[in-house]
Parts: C-alpha cells; structure tokens; sequence
C-alpha cells in the first residue's frame, strides 16, 4: 500500500478535520431532523442462490458525530489517501503487505478477487466440500465429534461460528481449542467419544507451539483410548502442506490454504472445515455468499456510500479527533457472544501499529482497543461506564429482527427494546438536579440490524469488519496485514525454555518462583 498516498495532501485533509467545529448529536438532528435517511447504509443478498427475494444488514450511523463537513473531509481524506488504488491492490492481487512481500487474498476465498485467485479458492473449497461430505457419509468410520485445534485466526472464527450456527443443529460435534492450558484440551476431550472424534489441526506453517503440542497430546489420548490409527483421524488445515505430511498426515486429508491469506482473515478458507464439518457446505458456502455480497458494495460504491468506509470515518473521527481510545461493541444476540473477541483480533492485530506501510512513525494513534459483550448483560454491568463514565466510548450494537429461540415472543422483543433503548439513552441523556442521576448524553452509537443471524448474514457482518479494517488501515497509512508484535514474547519463551536468556532481575525471580529457574 506505499507510495499510493499524496503526503502532503493527506496531510491537508487531516488538517481540515481538526479544524472542523464538534456539533452535539442533538444538533445536528436539529438542523437535520432526516438525518437518519442520510447515513443508513442496507446491504443485501439473495436469500438463496439465484432468488430474486433478498435478506440483509442494516447500518445506522446517525447517531454518530458525522456532519456533512465532515464527511465531506474525509472523502478528501480517502483520495488523498489512494484508497481507490488501494483497494483496487487488494481485490486485484497487489502487494498490499509491503513487509513481508505479500498480496493478501482473503476474498478470493468468497469469489472476490482475480480469476486465478478465484480459480484456485474454488477448486480448495471444491476439495475441502468433497471430504466434508464423505465424512458426513462415513468414510472415515462414525464420526460424532470433531477437536478443532488452532490458535489465533485459526481458532477465533471457527468458534464464533460454530457457536452462533449450531445452536439448534450440529451435524458433527465440534469443540475448538486454542489455550495451550491442558484444562482446555481435557475439557473437550471429557465431552468426546475417542471412537467416534476426529482430530482438525490447523496452523498455516504446521510449527505453532501451541497447536502442535496441543495436537500430539490429542494424538496420544486417541491412542490411550483404544484407537488403532490415531493418525487416520487428523485432518489438516495448512498453508504448509507438506508440513503436515511430515508430520503424519495422509495428504488426502491435508486441506491446503493459499499462503496469502493471513490467520485472522482465513475463516473462509479450509481453517473454515470445522465449521463445515458441523453445519453442512450448503450453509458454510451461504456464509461465503453474504461475505461476498459486503465485497461487491465495498467495491463498488464511493465514499459515503460505502458502508465499510464509512464506519472507518466513523473509527478515524472518534480515534483522532475526540481522543476515543477504546471501542465498544454489544451483540444483543446470544449467537454473536463471541463476536467481540473474534473483532477483538481482527482490528487489534491488524491496526495496532506505530509505524506507517513506509516504516515511518504514524502520526496519530492508530487502533483503539476493542472491547464489549453481550445485550442485555452488559447493561447490568459496564454500561455505568457508557452512560455516566468520564470516558467517550463510540458504542456498536449489533441485533437481529428474528429470533433465535422459539420461546414467548415477549423475550424477543424486550431484547430489541433494550437494543434501541440504549442507543437512544446514550444519545439523549438526562438532566436531574440530582448530579448522580443526571446523564450528559450526546455519547454515540452505531447499530447494525440484521434480518437475522443466519450463515449469509455472519459472513456478511464478518466481511464488513474485515473491509472496515482495511479502510482504517488506508485511511492510517499503515500496512495491516504483518503482525510482528506477536514474534518478541514468543523467543523470549524459548529462550526461557532453554535456559539461554539473559533476563531481568524480575523476570528471574518469577522464573524461580513458578520452577523454570
């Protein structure tokens, strides 16, 4: 992404933003009582292939800060910034990780990319469908239960959503783990039958510590429970074939990924099987169709229009201009509890940086900390902080017009009231001559409805953040696609391992203390 962007230009824009005057919520619905119409954004997609009948996601960013200045700043800002040939790498297999020399291919995966790119994602998903289905229908012997194991990107999609599509329904059982804790691995293996369970390994170089003694111990309880091949039960999940079949796995059940798709981007590539393992490739390829329909809008529109980059200025406006730094982001969905943390990754890995795509420093902080939880518990407890805090969070909820569960209908809709409600509290606030009970309001919110939480409508909302993540990354002038910052405590673990380092006094006196002196 180096050398798209005009320095001095980009450097104009931001100035202009800074210099823009900071309109109250209430405001600017006054000298805009449609403003609503103006900045809600609805993505769709065919309810089933080739249907002319539509589902979609809704994104109202009303309640946020944006005025038409500023947007019209930040439009600015993008072409200073060579969004457009940005994007245009990205989607067309350009260099867009500098680094380490990288294009970064992850919508090929969903069929957004060049034609080779597409090619090759179509004929990997081809091959991972057709072992998907002769497990389904019995290749390798019963097979009720599956242990993902992964870490990062290889665990964090996979159990956002394994959780959020089988809560009525799994074909296949699947625990993920990812904590090199041995509590995590026995808990799954206490749930699991060893006759009946197989084994998915995922690890884009197959040499992660953690994966892959977490691997050979699941290997070994196969083995102590009486299973003849514990070998013929691992399926690989890898941008490092041959890695795997050094290891022991049989290259029919080695499911490659290209090595251009990073680990916090790859849920759509085979690090996506557990996934189909438990819902079926009809629903894991209705999950690439809502991912793809957020590519083709996030290619297509311009500026404002563009929902993804719009909700960066959103991120960008609330970072640099108010000083935000944390992000917050509510499901009022049960299905969508583990969302946070899968974003947490995504947006903390991919723009917590302080230098730019040049290797300079940024001239700005970068990503704020994402954090949050699930509606309406989060209302019980942190949203003290939301309503009444010292702190200006910008607050993201995210909810669904359908249920999920088949219980009185009063549980649904006391659960979107909440949703709105909070929205609304936020922004509006309350005077009292009780200073304790009084809410200064004018705090923002972004909320997303879905039509429901189905497969289409999970990749859709994952796609979004993932462009989201992108557009802030332009907009920053950073490359989000390295992720170096994890590889410093890593050798620092080895070195303790082999007793080579040459650390602090502290750091010694733990290592004393916890027996690794």
């Amino acid at each position: 992404m180096g050398g798209m962007a005009s320095g001095e230009a980009v450097a104009a824009a931001w100035a202009t933003l800074r210099g823009l005057p900071h309109a109250t919520l209430k405001d600017l619905f006054a000298a805009d009582p449609a403003r609503h119409e103006a900045l809600t954004r609805r993505i769709a997609w065919p309810i089933e292939p080739g249907s002319a009948a539509q589902a979609g996601m809704l994104i109202d960013f009303a309640k946020t800060h944006l005025s038409d200045q500023a947007l019209t700043a930040f439009e600015a800002l993008t072409e200073a910034a060579g969004f457009a040939a940005a994007r245009e790498a990205l989607f067309g297999g350009g260099i867009v990780n500098p680094t380490e020399g990288r294009a970064a291919t992850h919508g090929a995966l969903r069929g957004s990319g060049t034609p080779a790119q597409v090619e090759e994602a179509e004929a990997l998903l081809a091959r991972m469908g057709m072992l998907v289905e002769a497990i389904h229908e019995g290749a390798l012997g019963e097979v009720k239960h599956c242990i993902a194991i992964g870490i990062g990107g290889s665990a964090l999609g996979p159990a956002l959503a394994i959780d959020a599509l089988t809560r009525d329904l799994a074909l296949v059982d699947v625990h993920v783990v990812s904590n090199i804790d041995g509590l995590a691995l026995e808990q799954a293996f206490a749930a699991c039958d060893p006759e009946t369970t197989l084994i998915a390994v995922a690890s884009k170089t197959f040499t992660t510590i953690e994966t892959m003694t977490n691997a050979a111990s699941a290997l070994k309880w196969l083995a102590d429970n009486g299973v003849e091949d514990p070998g013929g039960r691992v399926v690989a999940l890898t941008a490092a074939p041959d890695k795997a079949v050094e290891w022991g796995v049989d290259e029919t059940r080695v499911l490659p990924f290209p090595e251009s798709v990073g680990g916090r981007y790859s849920l759509f590539s085979s690090i996506g099987f557990p996934v189909a393992l438990a819902i079926g490739m009809d629903e894991f390829r209705a999950m690439l169709a809502g991912a793809k329909a957020v590519d083709d809008h996030f290619r297509s529109e311009e500026g404002r229009a563009n929902a993804p980059l719009l909700a960066a200025f959103c991120d960008q406006y609330y970072t640099r201009l108010r000083g935000c730094q944390t992000r917050a982001v509510f499901a009022y969905d049960e299905r969508l509890a583990l969302l946070p943390d899968y974003l947490q990754q995504l947006e903390m890995e991919s723009n917590g940086k302080s230098v730019t795509a040049e290797g300079k420093p940024v001239d700005g902080p970068t990503a704020a900390v994402t954090w949050g939880g699930v509606g309406t518990d989060g209302q019980h407890a942190v949203f003290q902080l939301l309503h009444q805090g010292t702190h200006l969070i910008p607050v993201d909820f995210i909810a669904s017009i359908a249920p999920g569960d088949d219980l009185d209908p009063a549980h649904h809709r006391i659960l979107l009231m909440n949703c709105l409600a909070q929205g609304a509290a936020l922004m509006a606030g309350k005077t009292s001559d009780d200073p304790a009970r009084a809410y200064s309001g004018d705090r923002p919110s972004t909320t997303f409805l879905l039509d429901d939480c189905d497969a289409a409508a999970l990749g859709a909302l994952i796609a979004f953040h993932e462009q989201r993540t992108f557009a802030n990354a332009v907009l920053m002038g950073i490359n989000p696609f390295d992720q170096f910052g994890v590889e410093l405590g890593k050798a620092i673990a080895k070195q303790i391992e082999s007793g080579e380092g040459d650390f602090d006094p502290s750091t010694k006196a733990l290592m004393a203390a916890a027996g690794l002196g």
